[in-house]
């Protein structure tokens, strides 16, 4: 069996402690890496100190993919290996270790390190896994340094928001509504079209062209992972001018008496070169928030009614 070992390395301005808990911390990932579209940390291994079990659904060449990892944290020596228990093909195994070293107080070296095979030592194969590790590793670490070097300069330009509508009907069905994406240009009326995959069970591809209220179209696409029926977590990878990154994700909580509070919550980071562009030359970035908090809230809000209506229809 070929074991293939590669290892890439960035510098960082920013302390060792601080990016090893970047790293550490997984629900930082579909912020910081590029290829992440959401992290799910499964549970705790209470064999192995610092042990955990987290499933990735990442792109690799563009397509997506999930995986069940293994993780060991070690905080004292900066140092985080992993090992894919359940890996896609063409992978056959894959593991690695990222290893934070201190330059100096301010500064730091991230090594990242990877072993692994491909199905039937195929050659083929070989060399796809090479250039996703390649593409995602480079991707990865240049995503960590820009996020890391930034974190405390885009604390203004972060923000999270959150609508929520009670639904007088099932989880089941409002989350049916949301999951079946689909079918919205049918009952939504802001969704002009929809170009929608289900490439694996539970991971989907949302691509659709919503109308704004001035009547023009704009295409987004984003990658959704669903827990019926329950919550759908998605990153978009196509973004209006105004954005750097978004993600979010829909929950759907049931009480004992039969009533659902069904919630959209929305994570951005403002893209600040584009404001003058977009909004005017006197517009700030506090502006710029308040439009893009009002679009996306819109657009929750009208999806949220369209799901009460459909639930409570169905009770």
């Amino acid at each position: 069996m070929t074991l293939r070992e590669v290892e890439h390395t960035v510098d960082i301005d920013a302390p060792a402690t601080a990016v090893y808990r970047l790293i550490a911390e997984v629900e930082n990932w579909p912020r910081i890496f590029p290829p992440t579209i959401f992290v799910d940390r499964v549970e705790t291994d209470d064999d192995v100190a610092g042990g955990e079990r987290i499933r990735i659904w990442a792109t690799a060449n563009g397509e997506p993919k999930n995986w069940t990892s293994r993780r060991t944290l070690d905080a004292e020596a900066l140092r985080i290996t992993f090992r894919q228990e359940v890996s896609t093909p063409p992978v056959a195994a894959m593991g690695g270790t990222w290893i934070i070293e201190a330059l100096t107080a301010s500064t730091s070296r991230v090594r990242l390190l990877h072993d692994y095979r491909a199905v039937d030592d195929d050659p083929e194969g070989l060399a796809w896994i090479d250039e996703a590790v390649d593409r995602n590793s480079r991707s990865e670490l240049a995503a960590l340094k820009t996020n890391v070097e930034l974190a405390h300069a885009t604390e203004e330009v972060t923000f999270s928001f959150e609508d929520s509508i009670t639904v007088d009907g099932s989880a089941k069905d409002a989350y049916d509504f949301v999951n079946e994406a689909g079918l919205w240009p049918e009952r939504l009326p802001h969704v002009a079209t929809v170009r929608f995959e289900e490439p694996a069970p539970g991971l989907q591809s949302l691509e659709m062209d919503t109308r704004a209220k001035d009547g023009s179209t704009h295409t987004t696409k984003s990658y959704r992972v669903t827990f019926p029926h329950h919550r759908i977590a998605y990153k978009q990878v196509t973004l209006p001018a105004l954005m750097t990154l978004h993600t979010g994700y829909w929950t759907f909580t049931e009480d004992a008496d039969g009533t659902t509070t069904a919630s959209s919550q929305h994570t951005v980071v403002l893209n600040t070169a584009n404001i003058a562009r977009v909004l005017g030359a006197d517009a700030t970035v506090a502006d710029a928030r308040e439009y893009v908090h009002g679009a996306l809230s819109t657009n929750s809000r009208a999806t949220l009614g369209h799901a009460k209506d459909h639930a409570e229809n169905r009770r």
